[in-house]
């Protein structure tokens, strides 16, 4: 049983439900649907008491800021670069492969997680990583995980209790063989 469920810092693109891919017209679409779905106007509206939620309206105010960075060419170019930069700099532990992941399998998702020295775990679970746009595929006693670009990738892992992360590299044609007893 795993003692920690990580909590991903979300990006703008996170905030917008897009791939960091995504065209202009795709982030249009989604930041239009987004900003109707959370407007504090329509949320009071719907709610039976006149109290709101003050997550609305931090969340509305993110999906503005998102939207301001994401539908300027040259502010998407900036943010574009730190974001990567911020990924590459984190100082990690330790680099792992899926290969060095222990996997567990509940029927629903498929948790993947690693002991960290202190003795909690480093986790992600199927759930999270196809939200991150990655895809998961399990055939038979076989895992692979495919990148959203066909390209490597990695990403952070925070341990539940202490400070350290580890960088979870994933190559384009990741697979490995997981034991029958899943």
């Amino acid at each position: 049983m795993l003692l920690y469920k990580n909590s991903f810092e979300q990006t703008y693109y996170d905030i917008l439900s897009v791939k960091e891919d995504a065209n202009y017209e795709e982030i249009r679409g989604c930041y239009r649907s987004a900003i109707l779905n959370s407007h504090p106007d329509k949320l009071q509206k719907t709610t039976e008491t006149s109290n709101t939620d003050p997550e609305s309206g931090d969340r509305f105010l993110k999906i503005q800021k998102a939207w301001e960075t994401l539908s300027d060419p040259r502010s998407r170019a900036v943010y574009d670069s730190g974001l990567r930069a911020s990924r590459q700099d984190t100082a990690t532990a330790e680099d792992l492969s899926l290969e060095d992941m222990t996997i567990e399998d509940d029927g629903k998702v498929l948790e993947l997680f690693y002991q960290c020295r202190c003795g909690d775990y480093f986790s992600v679970d199927s759930s999270e990583l196809g939200e991150m746009g990655y895809a998961v595929f399990r055939d038979g006693s076989k895992i692979s995980l495919q990148t959203p670009d066909s390209l490597p990738a990695s990403f952070i892992l925070p341990c539940g209790s202490c400070s350290l992360k580890v960088r979870l590299l994933i190559n384009a044609d990741t697979a490995v063989v997981v034991s029958d007893n899943l």
